[in-house]
């Protein structure tokens, strides 16, 4: 039994276990009155007759509430949870004179930066990296939208030694993906004149390390470990490729970032492609930033519909450097458009209009599941018959279909011989051999593991280059790829390569045999041959796939939409070019796939 004296609090607040939850708790006699206060929170529920829990963000965005407790004397924060509270008042405070030009904004400027990086900042900063370090150390914590290229670590790292110059931190927590570790730790060593001790997180900790690199596979399980690091001395916090938290809370990255956000000093997100879906992938990043402020920034931006409007008002919360900035030679895009032969036609129109292939409309799994078999048809119907790879992400590892012996679609399978081509795949080959006769090198990009090694075995006489999940010698495959001659293909898919690698400086091609619907993962990819250091000549070419009347065109007009949306809340026409796509005819519809394996056995003998 609970004893209340004089001093007890009337209402308690801390971080639950998660800290992305806060829990109240009540004195028995303001039980009926942490019932209504719960009440006026959209994620407020109770814990039991004097606890209750809300969500950090929806606490923070109306902390105002608990101002309003009837005992305002009586209220105890937990020390974190304070500091937390009080920091976001003024981050809100910033925020607000900010997207309002209202008072002043201590705005700092590009010539300020040299001086501001102290006397151990030794590397050279272009024009657009001193203003977006300008304009993110205007902040009391920041994002950095800019294009792949335009040189977000350094940017980062600047932004990092002035805090430090200043005293306000004293180490660097960066969360990157594994293929982002090469790059930090090279400018961790040249950005300085010491360098800065930099450790990845594995079994161990490295005690002294200034900078500690971790991915985001393995957050989850490290949150005790960096959380305890965070707390040690002042620290900042980068996330490179943020949107890998876009679903914030509700993911497991995002739910260990928002936990550890509150810890560190500064708060700083890099990523070229914030909202992949839609403005609640922007309001997820953003609201790890500005806990509370910046979800609400975003919703009441976009909330109008005019998403011009909407980029001006968001504008001063961000810093972003385009291609059109970073004067990159443009880039070809075309989109051909393919015919199924009419047994593929056939096995496609057979999945599509049977119920049990279609799968509920109510369960967003089987929708899923039935999506990428249509992907697959539309590809290849042999990859139906395939097990999912276990090297494939998680959401693309599909059993093979299960087809009754008496269905129709079992009798159409059995007439689809082991040897016939699809047509994605004879105008692969088709360019791909075009290609090489020129001496370019392509990049040929497919969802799919088992369309990945169906193609390297098409692909044979060009010696490719393949790199999947499962490649134990991928730095290997991406070195012969770079430097040997005879290698004229790197076949690879977006989830595994579409970050963190540059291929620019030897490959100007790019097929495209199927995407998904991540148009984020689109952008990404495409970078890796369009990026800075491009001669001003330079050629690059991108050409999609699609065919006729298949999902195809569903996810080419899903992801004009969402790269639309991205163009315009950014104001970057760049990307909004990209969601249209110029048509044009495929050079291998008339070639039987005898020809294209003449063709390719005779490109194999020439070389």
């Amino acid at each position: 039994m609970t004893v209340e004296t004089a001093d007890s609090p009337s209402l308690s607040l801390s971080f639950d276990e998660t800290r992305t939850r806060v829990v109240l708790r009540a004195a028995e006699t303001h039980r009926g009155e942490l019932v209504q206060l719960v009440g006026r929170f959209r994620t407020g529920g109770q814990l039991g007759p004097l606890a209750a829990a809300v969500d950090l963000d929806d606490l923070l965005a109306a902390v105002a509430e608990v101002a309003a407790w009837s005992d305002p004397s009586g209220v105890e924060w937990a020390t974190d949870l304070r500091s937390l509270v009080l920091g976001n008042l003024r981050d809100a405070a910033t925020v607000e004179s900010r997207l309002n030009a209202v008072g002043p904004t201590g705005e700092v400027l590009a010539g300020d930066v040299p001086h501001l990086l102290g006397d151990e900042w030794i590397a050279e900063l272009g024009e657009f990296q001193r203003r977006d370090i300008a304009k993110l150390l205007s902040l009391q914590h920041g994002a950095n939208f800019s294009v792949p290229g335009a040189g977000k670590t350094r940017s980062a790292l600047g932004v990092y030694a002035a805090q430090k110059t200043l005293g306000h931190v004293r180490r660097l927590l960066v969360v990157c993906p594994k293929s982002a570790y090469e790059s930090w730790q090279y400018e961790t060593a040249v950005c300085f004149r010491h360098r800065l001790r930099p450790h990845v997180l594995d079994r161990s900790l490295d005690e002294w390390a200034e900078v500690l690199i971790v991915n985001y596979e393995r957050l989850d399980r490290s949150l005790t470990t960096l959380a305890a690091w965070l707390k040690a001395e002042p620290a900042m916090i980068i996330l490179d490729e943020a949107h890998r938290m876009k679903l914030g809370a509700r993911g497991t990255y995002g739910a260990a970032c928002m936990a550890l956000g509150p810890l560190a000093q500064r708060r700083l997100i890099l990523t070229g492609t914030p909202a992949p879906n839609g403005s609640k992938d922007l309001e997820n990043l953003l609201g790890f930033v500005w806990p509370g402020q910046g979800q609400r920034s975003v919703a009441r931006a976009v909330a109008g519909g005019d998403l011009a409007e909407a980029s001006v008002a968001l504008k001063p919360l961000f810093a972003r450097t385009t291609k059109l900035e970073l004067g990159l030679p443009p880039m070809e895009l075309r989109m051909r458009y393919l015919d199924m032969p009419p047994l593929h036609a056939d096995i496609y129109s057979s999945l599509v209009g049977d119920p049990d292939s279609r799968g509920s409309s109510d369960d967003l799994s089987s929708l899923g599941k039935t999506a990428l078999r249509l992907l697959m048809a539309a590809t290849s119907p042999a990859l139906l018959l395939d097990g999912g790879s276990r090297y494939e992400p998680l959401a693309y590892q599909l059993p093979p279909l299960e087809i009754p012996r008496g269905h129709s679609l079992y009798a159409l399978m059995q007439r689809l011989p082991s040897y016939e081509l699809s047509p994605k795949y004879q105008e692969t080959a088709a360019i791909v051999a075009e290609n090489a006769r020129l001496g370019r090198k392509t990049i040929v990009w497919t969802t799919f593991v088992r369309s990945l090694t169906t193609l390297s075995q098409l692909l044979d006489g060009f010696a490719p280059a393949v790199v999947y999940g499962g490649t134990l010698d991928r730095d290997e495959q991406l070195r012969r790829f770079r430097e040997d001659s005879d290698c004229k293909v790197l076949i690879s898919n977006p989830a595994t390569l579409g970050e963190g690698i540059s291929l620019h400086q030897v490959c100007h091609d790019a097929v495209y045999v199927d995407r998904d619907f991540v148009a984020g993962r689109f952008l990404q990819s495409l970078d890796r041959i369009h990026r800075l250091g491009l001669d001003p000549d330079t050629e690059t070419r991108v050409t999609v796939l699609a065919v006729r009347d298949t999902i195809d065109e569903v996810v080419e007009a899903r992801l004009d939409q969402k790269l639309e949306f991205m163009g315009k809340i950014l104001d970057d026409p760049s990307v909004q070019q990209l969601s249209d796509l110029q048509e044009e005819p495929s050079v291998a519809a008339g070639l039987a796939p005898a020809d294209v394996e003449a063709l390719l056995r005779h490109m194999g003998r020439a070389r």
